[in-house]
């Protein structure tokens, strides 16, 4: 008997889960992007798979009518919420052609929506200012206050991901050698990564690990209603309650970039970033280069001259 679209669904992400050991938030995100598939195009099947209906569904996303916020009407996605889901499926579909389901991959003669990044990325100091003083005023308790002092520092000083600080555990900081590890299978490179501890980001995690003695959970940010780590969904809940309380409106991934762009105007390194980033390729390590502040050039382009030229 053929099996249908969902059954096939259903191995491939058997394969990647447990074979290619993909991260849980990967996981989330192929089984989200075939959800908002086959709920945009109830039709689709095995039999029908195609360019034009794949060019259907992105219609239909760009065209489609969002209430988000407190009423606030937005139509359409970001090219680069297209971008992540055009790779989610051409993932699928390839391993649709070499498994010979389908006889070709659509998305092979589509062209990929390349994301373009205008904004600026990273936070500036009055913004992190604000974003502390929310999280010292506003702690319900000790316990919130220091825990959340502890991960917003391992954000800003040691640029990890959101799935990175969620998964960290206490066994993952050496405090006498002030190293902290990333491990491959919570990193989105694959790769185990060991950092350098700033000696500040280590006050606030001694502090921190203190006061939830009363805790047995091996992951180090904890929540405050059960014993085990802080969920996608409470970190989301803590991030909105600060955006209110500072004025700031932020997202977590822009402390990544906060870090990177402040290491880059310290060091003048991008090599070592690319390592502190975990990134396989420098290429990956220069798009944090898009968000350098213009005044943060002026003292080199002041610095040449027609006697320094070469």
């Amino acid at each position: 008997m053929r099996k249908d679209l969902q059954q096939l669904f259903n191995e491939f992400m058997y394969e990647y889960e447990y074979v290619r050991k993909i991260r849980p938030e990967t996981v989330r995100a192929y089984r989200y992007t075939y959800a908002l598939l086959t709920k945009m195009v109830p039709e689709i099947s095995i039999d029908n798979i195609s360019p034009e209906v794949i060019t259907r569904f992105f219609k239909i996303l760009q065209e489609r009518k969002r209430v988000v916020g407190k009423g606030i009407v937005k139509v359409g996605i970001k090219k680069s919420t297209a971008a992540t889901y055009w790779r989610k499926l051409n993932a699928f579909f390839g391993w649709l052609t070499v498994r010979e389901h389908i006889p070709r991959n659509p998305l092979k003669s589509m062209l990929y929506p390349r994301p373009e990044y205008e904004d600026r990325k990273f936070l500036k100091k009055q913004q992190i200012e604000k974003i502390f003083a929310a999280i010292q005023n506003h702690s319900e308790n000790l316990f919130l206050l220091k825990r959340n002092l502890a991960l917003f520092y391992l954000l800003l000083f040691c640029g990890l991901r959101r799935e990175e600080v969620t998964f960290l555990q206490i066994r993952d900081i050496d405090f006498e050698g002030k190293i902290l590890t990333v491990r491959s299978e919570t990193s989105k490179s694959g790769l185990t990564r060991r950092l350098p501890l700033h000696s500040v980001v280590l006050l606030y995690l001694r502090d921190y690990l203190k006061e939830r003695r009363s805790y047995t959970s091996q992951y180090l940010i904890i929540s405050s209603k059960q014993d085990d780590r802080l969920t996608y969904d409470g970190l989301e809940h803590l991030v909105k309650r600060l955006r209110e309380r500072s004025g700031v409106r932020f997202h977590l991934h822009q402390f990544r970039h906060t870090f990177a762009i402040n290491f880059l105007k310290k060091s003048n390194n991008i090599a070592k970033l690319k390592q502190l980033l975990g990134h396989k390729s420098i290429l990956m390590t220069m798009a944090y280069l898009r968000c350098m502040p213009t005044d943060e050039m002026r003292d080199d382009i002041e610095s040449m001259s027609i006697d320094a030229l070469i």
